[in-house]
């Protein structure tokens, strides 16, 4: 797969597809139009029964600074912006693929925003993340959901509230950030995590994020029967038969 849309590209490098942020000279901003490429390509990776494993970058100087002030100002973001990146979000969030970011320079915002709405979020130790939409007095999206299950609720209340960010080493720390990686060689050490991602990535793993996804929303009873439903796909996968006859065979096994 190749798609090369204004403010985004997408290059499939065997099962892994590799979504670009595509605006450096605005350090990956989403106005608009950037965010109706990102609801497109969340769908097209979504449906894309071949793809296991997305990774999310952004172009030049930083991962992403959330919504575009400059068009924000101008008044060409207008409330229906949040209801389409929201779609979006959560397509990465529950899609049946893997899905890692790289988290350089800046994650403010909605850069922000998308890393929480991945899976595993890896990073420099000086990237800058926060979320500073009370300055424009807005709400930070779903933020207000999904950071606080990182981060605890009194951590979320202090970002979300005052804006401020932390850098990497700090979001690490506070279980913000699953991995760092080394400035020098920040691209070569995120590849390294994405292989190790990929290794593991059978139908279990993939199963068990659509478990983790509901994690918080249901009881302990509602979840057992998901977990029972998800397990029983679990045994009726390829994967399943591919890991036991790896392990007969004493060899690692070949996932689907």
């Amino acid at each position: 797969m190749h798609v090369e849309l204004e403010h985004l590209t997408v290059e499939t490098e065997g099962r892994t597809a590799h979504l670009t942020l595509n605006r450096p000279e605005r350090l990956n901003a989403m106005h608009y139009p950037a965010v109706r490429d990102l609801d497109a390509v969340s769908q097209l990776l979504a449906d894309d029964r071949e793809v296991r494993l997305v990774t999310i970058r952004g172009a030049g100087r930083a991962y992403c600074t959330g919504i575009g002030l400059k068009e924000l100002s101008a008044g060409d973001i207008d409330h229906g912006y949040h209801a389409v990146f929201e779609r979006a979000l959560r397509r990465f969030e529950t899609m049946d693929k893997l899905v890692l970011c790289l988290v350089h320079g800046y994650a403010l915002g909605g850069g922000l925003q998308l890393a929480l709405a991945c899976d595993i979020r890896v990073a420099t130790p000086s990237a800058r993340i926060g979320l500073p939409a009370v300055n424009e007095s807005l709400v930070p999206g779903l933020a207000t959901l999904r950071l606080a299950r990182y981060v605890g609720m009194g951590r979320a209340k202090r970002m979300t509230l005052l804006g401020d960010d932390v850098d990497g080493e700090e979001a690490h720390r506070i279980g913000l950030v699953d991995h760092l990686v080394d400035e020098d060689r920040t691209r070569e050490a995120f590849e390294e995590w994405v292989e190790r991602y990929v290794d593991a990535n059978s139908a279990g793993s993939r199963l068990s994020k659509r478990a983790m996804v509901g994690a918080f929303d249901l009881d302990y009873e509602a979840f057992l029967d998901r977990y029972l439903e998800l397990q029983a796909e679990a045994h009726d996968s390829p994967d399943f038969e591919e890991a036991l006859a790896a392990y007969r065979e004493g060899r690692e096994p070949e996932w689907q």
